[in-house]
Order: structure tokens, then sequence, then C-alpha cells
């Protein structure tokens, strides 16, 4: 299972073996204002003298006056920072364990071969966390499931002949909730404009989740972006001499055109009806510049 090599990770990690099944203890961390002091052995601070830039350390009056401070960004951009400053000291203890584990900022997943193995583990670790690192346990997101009812970085795995790393459900749902907010139709935007929109935000997400080993969930979001363009549109053309004026101009014939402009099914149903598909085939949103979610083979 290559997922914590390849989709890196900050500290150490062990692979899990793809040959066994796991149970996966996934959890999430707080520092409490009261852990603050464990960073003043671990923090230095660059700044620049005359002499040029310096590695120094804060003095102990100053320490008192920027560590709460430190503690207050917890949860912001600098959230993976702290976290790897705090739970170095977790990598170690894991892999003196000799576990095989997986983590990034706060959120880290350990793999055994069973759940009672499971079980076991989570009660140590959250001793050591809580009585000797001073850390908080989110109880909420921390759990012992098979891989498969987990994630972890949007990403989840699938097991059959070997384990696949799959898109997770809630990261699917993220971009469908994006899509909706992108292609709406009361913003009143050309569908020139909402697609360069598009085109922005799908280049960025599939800079990440492209690297899903599971092509079938790419290919029935992008159908699913394509069937909420095709609506958009349908929408748009509003009323039926419309609507059957652009099928026929687009080569969808007079009675299939009548059919479905005249229609009783909502925008939704038609939008994967033959005449739209027919009216506005992929080629016509290749054309506009919509990227496709699936990386096409290389001949």
């Amino acid at each position: 299972m290559p997922f914590a090599t390849a989709l890196g990770h900050s500290g150490s990690a062990r692979k899990p073996d793809a040959r066994s099944t796991f149970y996966v203890f996934g959890s999430s961390l707080h520092l409490p204002v009261s852990g603050s002091d464990r960073l003043k052995d671990k923090i230095h601070i660059d700044v620049s003298t005359a002499s040029g830039p310096g590695r120094q350390t804060l003095p102990r009056n100053a320490q008192a006056q920027f560590y709460p401070a430190v503690c207050s960004i917890v949860g912001g951009v600098l959230s993976p920072l702290l976290s790897n400053l705090l739970l170095d000291d977790l990598d170690r203890e894991l892999e003196r364990r000799g576990l095989r584990f997986v983590r990034y900022a706060d959120d880290c997943n350990v793999y055994v071969r069973s759940e009672r193995a499971g079980q076991r583990v989570m009660r140590g670790l959250k001793a050591y966390l809580i009585d000797k690192l001073k850390l908080k346990v989110n109880e909420s997101k921390s759990a012992v499931a098979p891989p498969a009812e987990r994630k972890l970085l949007g990403f989840t795995f699938r097991l059959t002949t070997r384990v696949w790393r799959v898109i997770a459900p809630q990261s699917a749902g993220r971009f469908k909730e994006k899509v909706r907010e992108l292609t709406r139709r009361s913003r009143g935007i050309s569908l020139e404009r909402m697609v360069a929109e598009l085109r922005r935000y799908l280049t960025g997400w599939l800079g990440y989740f492209g690297f899903s080993e599971w092509p079938s969930v790419l290919r029935d979001l992008e159908g699913w972006l394509r069937r909420r363009l095709r609506c958009f549109l349908w929408k748009r053309w509003k009323v039926s001499p419309a609507r059957f004026r652009e099928l026929r101009g687009r080569g969808v014939g007079p009675d299939l055109a009548a059919q479905t402009v005249g229609s009783p099914h909502g925008p939704w149903r038609l939008s994967c009806s033959p005449a739209l598909n027919m009216a506005l085939p992929n080629r016509f949103f290749d054309e506009l510049g919509l990227p496709s979610l699936v990386r096409k083979p290389i001949n």
C-alpha cells in the first residue's frame, strides 16, 4: 500500500503492509494552552541581526510572551508546523512500538491486523498522548474501523485483489458542493465564463485528487458535472419555443425536440435525455475548455 510515501507526510512513517487486512486507529489532536511549555525546547526563531541572518533562541522573558501567542494560532495556517514540533515524540514512540502509521499534522492513522489489536493500540496511544504529551484527543474523530471506512487527507482505501487508493465520499461531496456554487443559474454569467472558473478549480482539484487509483469515481464525477451544465443551459433557455429552437439548431430531429420540450419531467431528469446529450455532447464542453477528470491513456 503506497499511501504513506506517495501522498507525502510530515514526520516519520512506516508503510502499511498491503497483504493483510487492517484496522485503523485515526485521531485528531488539539493543543491546549497548558501544553505550550513543551514548545520551549523545540522552537527557535530566525532573526536578522546587524551581522546578517542568524538563528537565536528567544530569551526567557520573551518566551513567556511569545508561546501563548503561538498556541492561539493552532488550527490556522501554522497548525501543521506546530503539530510536527509537538508530535515528533509521537512518531518516535510509534516507531519504537513497531507500529505502521501515517501522520500529517495532527491527523494520524495507525494500521494493525485486527479490531482487537486496534482497540488495544488506541487505549495505549490515548494514554500516551494525554498523560505524557499533555494533548487532548478529539473523541468524535477517533475510531477503530476497517481502512475503507476511514479517510486521511481526502482519500480512503478499497480492497479487491489489492489495496486501491480511492477518493473518500466526503471529498466527492465537497467537490459537488463547490461545483453547485460555481454553476448556480442565479449568478447571471455566461457559459464561457462559468467554464473558465470551473477550469481553474478543476485544475487545482485534479492536481491533488487525480492521484486516485480508482478511475470510476472520477468518471462518475465528470458525468455528473457535464449533466449539471446541461441542466444549467436547459434552465437558461427557459420557455418552450426557445428550447425547441435551440434543440433544432443543434441537430436534434423535430419529433424528438418536440417530445423533450413537452416532457413533464424536470430539468435535472431531462439533462440526461437523448435530446440534450445529442444537442450538448461531451465534445461541446471539450471545445469550451472544460478539462476531463479522467486522464487519457498515452498511446
